[in-house]
């Protein structure tokens, strides 16, 4: 398999940690978004709509990380990151869409640089922006979170699910949008949580090879 994606990328960082929780090995093909090298015809050959990640695993090719987790996840059932009763998988998928639906497609790089350059936003109207988005869903995940008295070190239970593999990478974005976590226990506990894990850590932006 190759994984095409950028260092910084939230839906990047998701991936990294899908595949290393699944114990699959993954050639890491850096697409530099600072250089908009993603707009250019290759990659547009691999992905129409010209967003990292996408995966491709011999003739295939995969876009869209909720629907290249799900294949994951069906074609590599162990470990599991979704619980196996239907209604916990639904709570588990509705932790991750608050990320993967509400908070990250209005904060991503294409829609910040519009803000940049088509509305004329400073830079300080589009952190306000990144804040406003982000505390909304930290607020919802973290009023969750506190009824969960069924809840160990993870989102769900005691092992990662896939809310851990799209809060994880929020949480990063966050720090890096100067958002105050201390409203947070919860989320901030889970962030620690993961941290000791190694799938977590080799996903994380720094460890990336395009980040040097």
């Amino acid at each position: 398999m190759e994984l095409h994606n950028f260092f910084r990328s939230g839906t990047s960082h998701r991936l990294r940690i899908a595949l290393n929780l699944k114990g699959i090995d993954y050639a890491y093909v850096p697409v530099d978004l600072r250089t908009e090298e993603h707009l250019g015809a290759a990659f547009r050959a691999l992905n129409p709509q010209a967003l990292v990640p996408a995966l491709t695993d011999g003739e295939m090719t995969l876009i869209q990380t909720p629907a290249i987790i799900e294949w994951l996840e069906e074609r590599y059932p162990d470990p599991a990151l979704l619980p196996a009763n239907a209604e916990d998988r639904a709570r588990v998928r509705a932790l991750a869409a608050i990320v993967g639906c509400d908070i990250h497609p209005i904060n991503n790089r294409r829609i910040l640089e519009y803000l940049r350059k088509t509305l004329h936003c400073d830079e300080a109207a589009v952190l306000a922006w990144c804040n406003t988005w982000i505390r909304a869903g930290f607020d919802a995940l973290e009023a969750m979170l506190s009824a969960d008295d069924k809840r160990g070190d993870f989102c769900f239970g005691n092992v990662p699910t896939i809310a851990d593999v799209y809060l994880i990478p929020q949480v990063e974005s966050a720090r890096r949008f100067n958002v105050d976590l201390s409203a947070y226990p919860n989320i901030v506990a889970i962030d620690r949580a993961c941290s000791e894990l190694d799938a977590f850590r080799r996903a994380t932006p720094a460890a990336q090879p395009d980040a040097k």
